[in-house]
């Protein structure tokens, strides 16, 4: 951030100054989930066999996301370190950082596709499969696991491009990977006829145009910092901060993955394949809202952290307020747009009509408690702005792990497979009331502005 930015962090308005850093952010959130939501929106739609191999891409789901977590490892540890090194004009470090992530990157993407190519039959019955939902679930993940090495280049590799503050080139590489995704899927699952193995090899080449796109960028001088073949022999002491800053991230994403798990056999064993089905669609549904929402939060970020740093604390609290008011406005908007037509939003990803049924009237309960999310976001973006971390992680486990997963087990055993449904508004609107008191008494306590205090 050069000085002229900066000082418009502490002296533009605050709302101008939200929409101008938000935009960009949302835009690359929305565009980054195209991924899933379109593979299954097509595949929801196959003749015949559209809900079972929609309910299979459900359950190939937890193992999307566990690649995906891998990838921060080095992304969400590098890239922050990188970023640091440039700030202390050390650019060989950065390029260092850089490099050794690459190189971690390429080791993690050979041994996941060596294990989970083993293991994927295990692996999929535990993530919920049954007899007939496997072929569907085992054909796609196949598949997708071939293709690792692109995801952890495109999704590990892309945040080395935003921490030098190239979000357009990084927000490109989102988009050439979504925009083929969506053009390819309906050439290979109904043109060629390939059906679920047609999304999985139109989403691996997407996935590879946007990895070749991101290494290109890094290797070139239009690059900050560029992959050095000098550089590449692993430096293990360094790969050690790496990983450990990139746990956290890490741990966030491997949590996902945990839940879809819990839902997915709790609704094998409850309801049935149709259920399993069912959640793949309102998780899709769920991400339309809270994905873009997410990447407001982190666009705004910025501004909390330059204003707390410069004690600029009556902005830090315009800043939270306005935060408050468009994620909670959105969110709640979102849910009254659920509540009042769920069967049009269920109508985009499947034309089965027992299914179709079954989502129209179980997504105003699951999605119950997301009108309260927006509170939930805010102060998780407050307390990373502030660097307070661990208050972060804690509301987020709060949700997750403290609450979400132990009800998905235990309400089941009253209500059945309502239990599960009912899980989620219960750990949404206790965790995001706690999350606004614990934002509430934080602001609270904040100290009043030094006056006149110069901004640097």
């Amino acid at each position: 951030m050069n000085k002229g930015e900066s000082s418009r962090m502490g002296t533009e308005k605050v709302p101008r100054l939200m929409l101008q850093l938000a935009a960009p952010s949302v835009l690359a959130q929305l565009i980054n989930i195209l991924y899933n939501i379109v593979d299954r929106m097509y595949i929801g739609h196959i003749p015949n066999v559209g809900a079972m191999a929609l309910t299979g891409l459900g359950i190939s789901a937890p193992l999307v996301l566990i690649i995906a977590a891998f990838s921060l490892f080095v992304g969400g540890g590098g890239a922050p370190l990188a970023a640091i090194a440039l700030g202390r004009n050390d650019k060989a470090e950065a390029e260092k950082i850089l490099s050794n992530g690459a190189t971690l990157l390429t080791l993690m993407a050979i041994i996941l596709t060596v294990v989970f190519l083993i293991i994927k039959e295990p692996l999929l019955y535990l993530f919920g499969a049954s007899e007939i939902t496997f072929p569907y679930a085992n054909e796609y993940s196949s598949i997708y696991i071939m293709g690792t090495l692109f995801v952890q280049y495109a999704l590990g590799l892309n945040l080395f491009i935003t921490s030098q503050g190239k979000t357009r080139r990084a927000m490109l590489a989102v988009l050439i990977g979504a925009l083929s995704n969506i053009v390819l899927d309906p050439i290979f699952i109904f043109g060629f006829g390939m059906g679920v193995s047609g999304a999985a090899i139109a989403t691996v080449i997407s996935q590879a145009l946007s990895a070749l796109y991101v290494v290109r960028f890094l290797t070139s001088d239009r690059s900050t910092i560029r992959i050095r073949k000098k550089y590449l022999k692993p430096d293990w002491a360094l790969i050690k901060r790496i990983i450990s800053l990139g746990v956290s991230p890490f741990v966030m994403q491997a949590t996902e993955s945990a839940i879809v798990v819990v839902f997915n056999n709790g609704l094998l064993k409850f309801g049935g394949d149709l259920y399993v089905g069912s959640m793949a669609i309102m998780q899709s549904v769920m991400q339309l809202l809270t994905v873009p929402v997410s990447g407001f939060t982190q666009g705004v970020q910025p501004i909390i952290s330059y204003n707390f740093g410069a004690e600029k604390y009556d902005r830090v609290r315009e800043t939270v307020r306005y935060a408050l008011i468009i994620t909670v406005a959105t969110t709640a908007s979102y849910f009254l747009l659920v509540l009042l037509g769920p069967g049009i939003f269920a109508k985009v990803f499947t034309s089965d009509k027992e299914l179709l049924n079954l989502v129209s009237g179980l997504l105003p309960i699951y999605m119950g408690g997301m009108w309260l999310f927006g509170v939930q976001m805010s102060a998780q973006m407050y307390f990373v702005g502030t660097g307070q971390a661990k208050k972060s992680l804690f509301i987020a486990l709060l949700r997750k792990v403290i609450i979400l997963i132990p009800l998905a087990l235990f309400l089941p055993r009253f209500f059945g497979v309502m239990g599960i449904y009912y899980a989620e508004p219960i750990a949404d609107m206790t965790s995001a009331t706690t999350a606004g008191f614990l934002l509430y008494f934080t602001i609270k306590n904040l100290p009043k502005d030094i006056s006149n205090k110069p901004i640097s």
